[in-house]
């Protein structure tokens, strides 16, 4: 199949091109790099550019004979989100929709969208199903769950066909590609804590050891980026005009903030000297997947379920590009 994909040098987009790659499907990246890597992309497979940027979007869609989209072209930090709001309508709101129009202009009906567990704010109940109510607290959880509302509403005006996946905590990093996780500034907990053993910080702090958790620090499901790719590629396979799909993405498992930095510890066989903060603000104590309806409906199942295989994928690929990637 012609694939593609938006924000395909990213972190998890990255990993989804190289797997649709090795499965044989011609894969299309289309990035403006403000996040992303061209390194991560496979040779040849980059169109740069903006999301805004409807014809461009349009004539590479038609002239590369795209059938789907994967669409991962978001920005993704919560706190900026709160400080810069206009930013996040702008791109993650309105450069989809112009995404959008381009796919109906350009006849292509099936998308995956990356969505979030974010669309639930502060849940009820844990494990998260997808009957929980949808209230974000931040405007990136909002601009997730605003899309989610326009694929409804084209899949029933227009017959697009689309699967929303809502991602828990995005980690690890590809096994058999040259990629992992590279973000500037990184805020993600696992490669923080390595860049501790890697001597690149002093410490980690830990925001909140007080919370009703076992250990008393917060806990999150971290499902394998790998684990996330083939979560899309199944969902494409399933995709027809007018078919509806949203479906969390976790392993069920939860792992805490201090179980973590243990697994770290024993991963790397550094120290990892910790400073405990306080609380952050909206922090929820215990976010786990219930992901009961991807398993049933993709015939999917995550290979990484255990915390510590997860890091150990990440750390291989940490200590062999401590930088990052070299394209910037």
């Amino acid at each position: 199949m012609r694939v593609l994909l938006t924000g395909g040098a990213g972190y998890v987009g990255s990993h989804a091109a190289w797997t649709m790659h090795r499965a044989g499907h011609e894969v299309l990246v289309f990035d403006n790099l403000s996040e992303g890597h061209r390194a991560a992309v496979p040779e040849d497979r980059l169109v740069v550019g903006e999301l805004m940027d409807r014809s461009l979007l349009e004539s590479t869609l038609r002239q590369h004979k795209i059938e789907a989209v994967m669409h991962f072209a978001a920005l993704a930090y919560v706190g900026v989100s709160v400080t810069d709001p206009a930013e996040y309508y702008q791109n993650n709101i309105v450069g989809t929709l112009s995404l959008l129009d381009a796919m109906r202009a350009a006849e292509v009906n099936r998308i995956v969208f990356s969505s979030t567990c974010a669309t639930y704010g502060e849940p009820e109940q844990v494990p998260i199903s997808e009957e929980e109510k949808q209230s974000p607290i931040n405007p990136y959880g909002f601009t997730k769950l605003a899309i989610e509302h326009a694929l409804s509403d084209y899949s029933h005006a227009y017959g697009l066909g689309y699967a929303a996946l809502r991602y828990f905590n995005a980690s690890g990093a590809s096994v058999d590609s040259p990629i992992g996780e590279d973000h500037k500034p990184e805020t993600h907990l696992i490669p923080l804590v390595l860049q501790v053993a890697l001597g690149q910080r002093e410490n980690i702090k830990i925001f909140g050891d007080d919370y009703p958790t076992p250990d008393g620090t917060c806990v999150r499901d971290y499902i394998h980026v790998d684990d996330l790719a083939s979560a899309h590629v199944a969902a494409l396979k399933k995709l027809e005009p007018s078919t509806a799909l949203k479906l969390n993405l976790g392993t069920g498992n939860g792992a805490s903030v201090m179980e973590v930095v243990e697994a770290c510890r024993r991963v790397t066989g550094h120290p990892i000297p910790v400073v405990m903060e306080g609380r952050r603000e909206g922090d929820p104590p215990e976010l786990v997947a219930d992901a009961r309806l991807a398993n049933q409906t993709l015939g999917w199942q995550p290979k990484y379920t255990d915390i510590e295989s997860i890091v150990a994928s990440a750390w291989r690929w940490h200590e062999a590009h401590p930088d990052g990637y070299e394209d910037r």
